[in-house]
């Protein structure tokens, strides 16, 4: 038990680092960047679940809160956090979460990956728009106008992407047993 319980805890701790490398993934366009830190958000739910997402996810805006740069564009520290962008990274938390658990509660297989990450988009989007209506004082529809509606298309590519990769790693490290399909209970 208290192997695979520190198992489960390194797989969080590596998927935190991966979300601050995949971070730095920029394409670069006119009007927003599309980063591939929300691919790493779907990833990390999809393979690890609810509990072990969720607490990689955790651990990843923490480093970002003490200053590491593992934000996208080499960012770190609370201003980021309290900032116009700072309800999208708290989303990501809550993203993982409710991710993992519709996998959880439903069956990890490519189609409910799909929907899970679809649903987990909106999470983010939604945390990240209520954020940046308060921080730049702006009505709801410019609100939705600026922090939904440019990232839709994209944020569907990467969830069916997330999902694609995500089940098929996730069944490898079930098959090469460095990962249990039935989540560890911890007491």
């Amino acid at each position: 038990m208290r192997n695979e319980r520190l198992r489960w805890l390194l797989l969080s701790a590596i998927f935190a680092a991966m979300t601050a490398v995949l971070s730095q993934v920029t394409i670069p366009l006119p009007l927003i960047p599309i980063t591939a830190q929300t691919l790493a958000v779907g990833l990390t739910a999809t393979i690890l679940g609810r509990r072990y997402g969720t607490l990689a996810l955790v651990i990843y805006v923490l480093l970002g809160a003490v200053g590491l740069p593992v934000f996208s564009e080499a960012k770190g520290g609370l201003q980021i956090l309290v900032g116009k962008s700072g309800g999208y990274i708290f989303g990501f938390i809550a993203t993982a979460y409710v991710t993992g658990l519709y996998l959880e509660k439903t069956r990890f297989n490519l189609k409910n990956a799909i929907i899970a990450n679809i649903i987990g988009m909106f999470v983010t989007l939604a945390f990240g728009m209520v954020q940046l209506k308060y921080v730049m004082d702006i009505p709801w529809d410019k609100a939705v106008a600026f922090g939904v509606t440019p990232f839709l298309v994209v944020g569907v590519i990467k969830a069916v992407l997330a999902s694609l990769i995500g089940i098929k790693v996730r069944e490898r490290l079930i098959a090469s047993r460095l990962l249990r399909a039935d989540q560890p209970v911890t007491r």
